[in-house]
């Protein structure tokens, strides 16, 4: 588990193709003295495990699925928001992130602003209803709050029901890749859990169970 407050950036060092699976390994600004075998650490959104590490850096696995299911980030040279899985010790900076990538993403608008940058972002169709102003988005493993919504439900004439708003302050900027996004970066996203256990006990909540059959014979029957 995870609170979308990025604790560093890194670098993808390199890459294995391994039968359409990758071996990546990842280079923090900083190596974390007490990282372990197996940890989980999120790496532009997407929870990976510790494969392997060494003074320099750490390697994951990425299968098939996971390649499928996120914005191209992999290779040599990339830059990546890290965030280390939460502790109950740490405070809770951000908003319950899993790492599990919902969908992926397309910037559609840069504008500098006085002070800040606002973006405008559209989404898998899929995840546009998880979307309300002022909740919560995670958005290359980084936490950020909706400014506007479009749609039926939206405060914004001008966007469509799959497109919202972020408004981005200069730390946001300054400590995680946020600064490079360009119209047409793909990025990864993750939608408000609340919201998704919200529509299921919505969607459950008329379902009613099957009756259990009748009960299996607890004894060996035997014939006159």
């Amino acid at each position: 588990m995870f609170t979308g407050i990025i604790e560093q950036l890194g670098r993808v060092a390199r890459t294995v193709d391994a039968a359409g699976n990758l071996t990546v390994t990842i280079e923090p600004n900083t190596m974390w003295a007490d990282l372990s075998l197996g940890e989980s650490i999120a790496v532009n959104g997407t929870c990976l495990t510790v494969t392997t590490w060494d003074h320099a850096g750490f390697t994951v696995d990425l299968s098939r699925e996971t390649l499928a299911k996120t914005a191209p980030h992999w290779q040599a040279g990339h830059k990546v928001n890290l965030e280390r899985a939460m502790t109950a010790q740490a405070r809770f900076g951000g908003h319950v992130v899993s790492g599990h990538v919902d969908g992926v993403g397309e910037v559609l608008t840069v504008e500098a602003q006085p002070g800040a940058y606002t973006m405008t972002v559209r989404a898998p169709a899929a995840l546009a209803r998880y979307l309300v102003p002022k909740g919560s988005v995670t958005v290359d493993g980084v936490s950020l709050t909706v400014v506007d919504v479009g749609g039926p439900a939206g405060s914004r004439a001008d966007l469509r029901a799959d497109e919202f708003t972020l408004w981005l302050v200069p730390h946001t900027l300054d400590v995680t890749t946020l600064h490079t996004w360009t119209a047409g970066t793909q990025v990864n996203l993750e939608a408000d859990q609340m919201a998704k256990y919200a529509e299921r006990l919505l969607l459950m909540r008329d379902w009613t169970p099957p009756s259990p059959g009748p009960a299996a014979s607890g004894g060996n029957e035997v014939s006159a």
